[in-house]
């Protein structure tokens, strides 16, 4: 490799920049570009960054900062690139800041501060891109994006405007990759968008194709086809639409993992109105009795929203009193931000800070004793689990119902010999707040 072209990436925010981080460096990767993974061994570093909260924009201008000292020669992407001048009046160094999803405009840039090392980019030494591409999970799991940008217009919510509304990805191409990436060695596919729910409502629902067989685009059809190679499944960011229901005869049946990440936001009907939420008039309590009356095992995860912009005392404890009749097994919660752009930020009722941040304390802590509990059901049993690391005390698995990062892991203490990526049958013999701890099944 001549000297001048290696990249190094820093990639911030959530799964869904991660994948466009993995699309960008296949890209790179693929023109003969190496990537470094220190600022010192690259010519140019890319940071793809976040933009969603305060915090986030925080850590995503200081990362900038840092590679600016570290390196000197940064091109900006991702959601705070669309956040207008941001970027450039902070840090009017870098050599070019692109909006989201946009590999495009990147590789551009990179072109004109760094011209491709190779004109031929077929010369077998230097094409060493796999088939599923450069990835930046661990070789046994993998995100797959099925859509890009939302519909909805949530209050508290910038992303329709940093990624626009929903474009849904051909059914017949998302297939493929996940089929590429399940003949690569990965054992589990996390399906994610920014609204996972409503993928091919753009498009109608269009006729697509896989192996000649026609699909729908839709998430039942595209959940049926996934089920077919054998491997996990998860879904990630469905909202609660009736639609949902269709999918947990497939979770019941083993075609895709009996888990559901459903981001409710919260409980009061005024509230979940002033948020602008899609299916705030769903009787969500309903539905959840009905998921597991289907598929006893599921697990539903879920993420809330404290100190929302004139939410009462009494609405916070409305919010807790769903909670104990939902059961939920996991849920994250988050005190209000008012981001720059949210229309939120205009409504009557602003809460200070510290009332926010204390619901959002008492609503983890509150939730602890159900997630305990619920964890508890499961001594004795015995679980799939999915081994993520091995060393001589044991082996850190993730059962069914934990997604990688976000949930809770399974300590297998006498797992030494296992090897990461494989699956094994655990019986559980313990749990804390969060994880379980198991023995290998001798059955």
């Amino acid at each position: 490799m001549p000297k001048g072209h290696s990249i190094g990436m820093i990639s911030l925010g959530c799964p869904k920049a991660s994948v466009d981080s993995e699309q960008i460096l296949t890209r790179l990767r693929s023109e003969g570009y190496s990537i470094s993974s220190s600022y010192q061994g690259a010519d140019l570093v890319v940071v793809n960054t976040c933009g969603f909260i305060d915090a986030a924009v925080a850590e995503s201008l200081e990362a900038i900062g840092e590679a600016l000292a570290e390196n000197g020669k940064v091109i900006v992407t991702g959601c705070l690139g669309a956040k207008g001048d941001i970027v450039r009046q902070t840090h009017p160094r870098v050599l070019a800041v692109t909006g989201p999803h946009a590999a495009q405009e990147v590789l551009a840039a990179v072109h004109q501060h760094l011209p491709p090392p190779f004109d031929g980019i077929d010369d077998p030494f230097v094409n060493l891109v796999p088939p599923q591409g450069v990835r930046l999970t661990p070789q046994h799991y993998a995100y797959l994006k099925i859509s890009e940008g939302c519909n909805h217009r949530c209050t508290f919510c910038i992303i329709p405007s940093l990624r626009g509304d929903l474009v849904s990805r051909p059914i017949g191409e998302v297939l493929r990759e996940a089929e590429i990436l399940a003949e690569a060695g990965v054992r589990e596919l996390l399906i994610i968008s920014q609204d996972t729910s409503a993928y091919g409502v753009d498009i109608k629902y269009r006729t697509g194709f896989w192996n000649g067989r026609p699909l729908k685009t839709r998430l039942h059809e595209l959940c049926s086809a996934l089920g077919e190679l054998g491997i996990w499944v998860r879904l990630h960011y469905v909202y609660p639409y009736p639609s949902v229901d269709q999918l947990v005869p497939l979770m019941a049946e083993g075609a895709i993992l009996p888990y559901l990440d459903v981001p409710f936001q919260h409980a009061s009907p005024r509230i979940l109105k002033l948020m602008q939420r899609p299916a705030s008039s769903e009787n969500n309590l309903e539905r959840i009795q009905a998921w597991r009356a289907v598929c006893p095992d599921i697990t539903i995860r879920s993420t809330f929203i404290t100190g929302f912009p004139g939410e009462t005392e009494a609405e916070f404890e409305e919010l807790l009193s769903f909670l104990e009749a939902a059961q939920l097994d996991r849920v994250g919660a988050f005190a209000y931000s008012p981001v720059a752009g949210a229309t939120a930020n205009d409504l009557p009722g602003a809460l200070p800070e510290e009332v926010r941040e204390e619901r959002r304390r008492l609503l983890m802590e509150f939730q602890e004793d159900i997630s305990t509990r619920r964890l508890e059901e499961k001594i004795g049993r015995s679980l799939e689990v999915l081994v993520d690391e091995v060393d001589e005390e044991g082996a850190i698995a993730r059962s069914q119902g934990d997604a990688p990062e976000i949930d809770g892991l399974v300590y297998i203490t006498d797992g030494q010999d296992l090897e990461v990526g494989q699956f094994a049958r655990v019986q559980v013999t313990d749990c804390d707040v969060h994880d379980l701890y198991a023995l290998l099944d001798q059955e």
